[in-house]
């Protein structure tokens, strides 16, 4: 039987950073003994951790690609459980596309190599729909094919075949929850890595003018961070070990009416810049969810635009705070 969530010591890499931080705060709520984060803070931020750390969560600002980094945690917390979330922007895989994939690949190689040697009993790996590549069918299912057309999809497609030929070879409890286009509060808004969401909110904010790559027509099916979390902790006891399963709320949008959508709810009415297509785009996301939802089937999702309210407000506090 699985370690239950309550009462273990859990470790979280990326733990400070856009969804790592919401399960920090979803485990201690789950009366876990213990929460534990690794973090070296590249699009993290320690200010998502406030109040874990309020309530007793551990920050070591240190990098998970350094496997003396994980024995020094390790050697000093009896670990149960590891939940990893440690990645780069995808936007930065078009900076330094090398260490992107890397980081997507070493970061695990180092978790399933601690768990090999007994440091911890279950792996739980955020892995990406970016990994899916553009659909060859919809809605994709568990069974699509892996067509990564970016390095950092690249890594994340190599980590999950690493984590499952580690669960084949040395009978190891780790699965994989592969989430669609998460959006939400604390999602990282610096302009250059920054999603289509948080740009556009950030940019409108600032007085500019939204930006629109290519046509507008290129779908992604979005999923409100909470219900990702939420999604996360209840598969924890019910998916088998080399498992993958979708987290997604089959709710595909374009990204032209997406961003025509946030323009009307922050009242802005002027000019959407049109910019070239970004090469390597994946043109749609359509994530099917059947396999999440006959694993729990009472789940509900944070309607769209519920979820897309919340999180102009969360901006718009951030925003006025910047200028306080």
């Amino acid at each position: 039987m699985r370690v239950p969530l309550k009462n273990s010591t859990i470790l979280v890499t990326g733990g400070a950073g856009f969804i790592g931080s919401h399960l920090v705060d979803r485990l201690l709520h789950e009366q876990a003994k213990q929460v534990i984060v690794v973090d070296n803070l590249f699009t993290g931020d320690k200010a998502h951790l406030s109040d874990a750390l309020n309530k007793g969560a551990i920050l070591y600002i240190d990098d998970a690609e350094i496997e003396g980094s994980l024995d020094y945690v390790f050697h000093r917390h009896s670990v149960d459980i590891v939940f990893n979330c440690a990645t780069k922007a995808l936007n930065y895989s078009f900076l330094n596309p090398a260490n992107a994939f890397m980081t997507n690949v070493v970061v695990l190689k180092n978790l399933l190599e601690q768990q090999r040697k007994k440091a911890f009993q279950t792996l739980c790996h955020f892995s990406s729909s970016e990994a899916y590549g553009t659909s060859v069918y919809e809605p994709m299912d568990e069974q699509h094919p892996l067509h990564p057309t970016t390095a950092y999809a690249a890594g994340k497609a190599a980590a999950d075949m690493l984590l499952q030929s580690y669960v084949q070879m040395f009978d190891l409890d780790a699965f994989i929850v592969r989430a669609f286009n998460n959006y939400g509060p604390r999602q990282s808004f610096h302009e250059e890595l920054a999603a289509v969401i948080p740009k556009t909110i950030e940019r409108i904010l600032k007085g500019k003018a939204p930006e629109m790559q290519g046509t507008g027509r290129q779908k992604r099916d979005f999923i409100y961070v909470a219900d990702t979390v939420d999604a996360v902790i209840k598969v924890y006891p019910k998916l088998q070990s080399g498992e993958v399963v979708n987290i997604s709320a089959d709710h595909p949008i374009a990204i032209g009416d997406l961003i025509q959508k946030i323009s009307h709810l922050l009242h802005y009415s002027g000019e959407i810049i049109k910019k070239e297509p970004r090469k390597a785009d994946v043109l749609n996301h359509h994530g099917c969810n059947k396999k999440l939802k006959a694993l729990i089937p009472d789940f509900t999702f944070t309607s769209f635009d519920q979820g897309l309210e919340k999180t102009i407000y969360w901006y718009q506090e951030k925003f006025n705070e910047s200028f306080a």
